[in-house]
């Protein structure tokens, strides 16, 4: 890394360096050949040793009188020449050399190699997290609240900028690069001692995969924990080691689950599992039994609509694009229509149901359904998808009985698969006890 920034630096001013070096030889030995004359009146020939002291400080603060004697006219017109010339040259290397700073690559350089050193300078445990979207977010500032260090990669600079400016309790080191690439992994400590784990949180499956692979090739003994919501990629990820695979939309499912079958367990689940800061939640009791309806049919839709047919419950699917998603059984109903419209509900039977899932890709959608619905039957047990983290507030005026937020889910599973690994264990147990 040391080597690139030096390499920038003599590539970038190798031109006003030589630029430099050709008008002081110039200057120096115009005033070598040309002779003066000393108090006497008697000609001499200035040695190389004072023609350059001369020419040094009067290119930088020209006035410091005439050496070792003064000047003849000759000399003076030679001096008035180099004057102009070396205050040209100069302006030359300092503009180049504030540009060289403004430069995007090697001010990127600059950081990388403050980034390197002060990863290796880290002497505590800490946890490499890889894209610092929603869910990075959330885990970074979990990590935190426990009182443990995080490791920032990220391509995007405003991300990047983000964190930055995020008023967290601790400096949390960040480098901008894609981590799909090995070397961006090692410079972010991947194969550091302190390094205890690694988690690949980007929204894209493949970039998951490939950080995975690079992980557990360069670091085997290394914990990998990655974000996956693709079957196909799920098996490659666990066919070479990764300890941790997290589908937030299966995991919901499981959680929606022990719910369903045991309220108390799961809000035993929620107080051992939430912040420090939040308040404990009161116990939510799903209906027994009854028609639930299913807006949307992607792969939120899909795992949850397969998780109350697993329960017992009758199911009624919602969804405007079948053709691109897909369709349930020929047990489960199909309604064409995306659900905001009240036709739509009341086709599906809404005002005899006992629960909504608003479960679509679209935050204004979801809400929209959640408001119509509840016109039509106010009594409706309501599972809200958020997308997005900057809606929250909107989510928490429909008053939705559960929240699924993608982001969340994954953070606080991962943050509890680092800090109380036998929690998942524990409760996986105990659902299937009396």
């Amino acid at each position: 890394m040391l080597e690139n920034i030096f390499f920038m630096i003599l590539r970038r001013m190798r031109a006003p360096l030589l630029s430099l070096v050709l008008i002081y030889s110039i200057a120096v030995l115009g005033l070598v050949l040309i002779p003066g004359q000393d108090a006497a009146g008697n000609p001499y020939t200035m040695d190389f040793f004072h023609a350059l002291y001369f020419v040094s400080y009067m290119s930088t603060t020209i006035g410091f009188g005439e050496i070792p004697h003064e000047f003849t006219d000759a000399q003076r017109m030679w001096v008035l020449f180099t004057i102009y010339l070396t205050v040209i040259v100069w302006i030359y290397s300092i503009g180049t050399l504030l540009s060289l700073l403004q430069d995007k690559t090697f001010r990127q350089a600059l950081t990388e190699r403050s980034f390197t050193r002060r990863i290796s300078r880290i002497r505590t445990p800490f946890y490499m997290i890889c894209g610092y979207g929603e869910t990075g977010q959330a885990l970074v500032a979990a990590l935190l609240e426990r009182g443990q260090d995080a490791v920032v990669v990220e391509r995007d600079e405003v991300r990047i900028n983000t964190l930055l400016l995020q008023n967290l309790p601790q400096y949390v080191p960040a480098l901008q690069g894609d981590a799909r690439r090995p070397d961006n992994l090692l410079k972010a400590g991947l194969k550091h001692p302190m390094c205890e784990g690694v988690a690949a949180l980007t929204n894209s499956n493949k970039a998951n995969l490939k950080i995975a692979i690079t992980s557990k090739l360069l670091h085997p003994d290394i914990t990998v924990i990655c974000r996956a919501d693709n079957q196909q990629i799920e098996a490659n990820m666990a066919s070479f080691g990764t300890d941790h695979i997290i589908d937030p939309f299966d995991t919901f499912s499981k959680h929606l689950a022990t719910a369903m079958r045991s309220p108390c367990l799961h809000l035993l689940y929620e107080w051992l599992t939430g912040p420090r800061s939040k308040r404990l939640s009161d116990p939510i009791y799903p209906p027994k039994e009854g028609i639930w309806v299913v807006c949307g049919y992607g792969r939120f839709g899909k795992k949850i609509n397969q998780r109350l047919r697993d329960e017992g419950y009758e199911t009624i699917v919602i969804e405007a694009t079948p053709d691109i998603t897909g369709k349930p059984d020929s047990e489960t109903k199909l309604i064409k229509g995306w659900g905001t419209e009240a036709d739509t509900l009341i086709q599906a039977d809404i005002k005899n149901a006992v629960g909504l899932v608003a479960g679509t890709n679209n935050d204004v959608n979801n809400l929209s359904i959640i408001m119509t619905a509840m016109e039509l039957n106010s009594e409706l047990f309501v599972i809200a998808r958020q997308n997005f983290q900057d809606n929250s507030a909107l989510f928490e005026a429909v008053q939705a009985d559960i929240m699924m937020q993608p982001s969340r889910i994954i953070a606080n599973r991962i943050r509890v698969l680092l800090a109380t690994p036998l929690l998942y264990q524990f409760e996986e147990l105990a659902l299937e006890q009396t």
